[in-house]
């Protein structure tokens, strides 16, 4: 049975304990000259008719305090996104990628990427693309990784043969349906989502130079944590590097990625310490003046632990990262130094949701939740407002 949706009692509960104090749980406030970037995974965003009116007003209510924010999980029916759109009004831009993830027709993980931007802040310039990598390329790593992909090659029969019985569960009477097919290879060849990259420009005062770079949107994918997210992860890490180290070539120097990148952080101390350590790696093997930093790996300097980004509060899957020259944009160094310093920024956050409704729906902390409490009300909100939360950036305004 369907988990039952907020009334709209509690919606306006919600709304009034969010009124009284937005910064309590996070939610980036309007500060004059600053920029807001983000990045929100809103679960399964299609028909117009999957939320409720109150849920609609909710996620206009929150979209409308980015100046530039990245979605992931659109679905083909583009009617729940226009519905956003029509609420957050004329003076915010869109534009999406067609779906990727499937093809035309055939069941699998398609969906589409967009971005939502503010147009009197951010102005949308000539390059929208997706990134793949090369037919060359895949090749190569075929060639280069032979012994390891030769067992996996042998097992194309039996694959095609479970990828026939999975298409067929549709009509399928038994109990149990056929599980979809699985195949994975050791190495990475292509994406399963193809990232969306998209120009842009932030215009400062007048007389300064404007920000200018290139907006990664990814979705990248989530399944075993030893092989598909992090071949994903570090595949996309080098292709940027490589982008954005082509000084003279590449439209923008600067790329800011945002998006779901299914970073796991089941053993939060080990898992934190092995990423940061090879993100930060990243700058020793960049391109002479092109600075690598994730925040969300750092704690904040006024935070006890990272972010969690996930609506059960137990993962940092979303991400930021800045791959930039620009010496305006923040390093990793001034993630301890620099954030939440001054209020037009630089600063980073999360807008933790899922705490704000557990206090104003049940009046007291999610952390004091029992695992059954925290089961059944999550599921209240997981699928129809998001199983995500969106996450900021603020940088000052040149």
């Amino acid at each position: 049975m369907a988990a039952k949706q907020f009334t709209s009692a509690e919606w306006k509960a919600i709304r009034k304990t969010l009124d009284e104090n937005p910064e309590k749980f996070g939610l980036p406030k309007r500060v004059y000259g600053s920029v807001t970037l983000g990045s929100f995974n809103i679960r399964k965003l299609g028909s117009s008719r999957s939320r409720s009116q109150d849920t609609w007003e909710f996620l206009a209510y929150v979209c409308r305090h980015f100046d530039l924010l990245a979605v992931q999980e659109i679905m083909d029916d583009l009617g729940g996104l226009r519905r956003l759109m029509s609420l957050l009004g004329p003076e915010f831009g869109l534009i999406i990628s067609d779906t990727t993830g499937a093809f035309p027709g055939r069941r699998g993980l398609a969906e589409r990427l967009g971005v939502i931007y503010n147009w009197r802040v951010a102005e949308r310039t000539e390059v929208a693309t997706d990134i793949t990598y090369d037919r060359t390329e895949i090749l190569k790593t075929l060639a280069l990784n032979r012994a390891a992909i030769n067992p996996v090659m042998r097992r194309l029969g039996v694959y095609l043969e479970e990828l026939e019985k999975w298409k067929g569960g549709e009509t399928d009477t038994r109990p149990k349906k056929p599980t979809k097919a699985k195949l994975r290879m050791p190495v990475f060849l292509t994406f399963i989502r193809q990232p969306f990259c998209v120009s842009f420009r932030i215009h400062g005062h007048l007389g300064t130079e404007p920000y200018e770079f290139m907006v990664v949107n990814a979705h990248l994918n989530y399944g075993d944590p030893k092989h598909d997210p992090k071949q994903e992860f570090y595949a996309l890490m080098d292709w940027i590097i490589e982008r954005a180290g082509q000084e003279g070539k590449v439209y923008y120097p600067n790329f800011i990625l945002l998006g779901d990148l299914n970073l796991d952080f089941d053993d939060p101390d080990k898992d934190k310490k092995r990423l940061e350590k090879d993100v930060k790696a990243l700058n020793k093997v960049s391109h002479e003046g092109v600075s690598v930093n994730f925040p969300f790996l750092d704690i904040h300097p006024n935070r006890t632990e990272i972010f969690k980004t996930n609506a059960r509060l137990s993962q940092t899957y979303d991400q930021i990262g800045l791959f930039s020259r620009d010496k305006r944009l923040p390093t990793f160094k001034d993630n301890e130094t620099k954030m939440g310093k001054k209020p037009t920024g630089p600063d980073y956050g999360v807008f933790n949701f899922a705490e704000l409704f557990t206090q104003a729906v049940l009046g007291k902390p999610y952390a004091s939740l029992s695992k059954a409490e925290e089961k059944t009300f999550v599921a209240r909100f997981e699928h129809k407002v998001s199983d995500h939360m969106p996450l900021w950036l603020r940088l000052p305004l040149p």
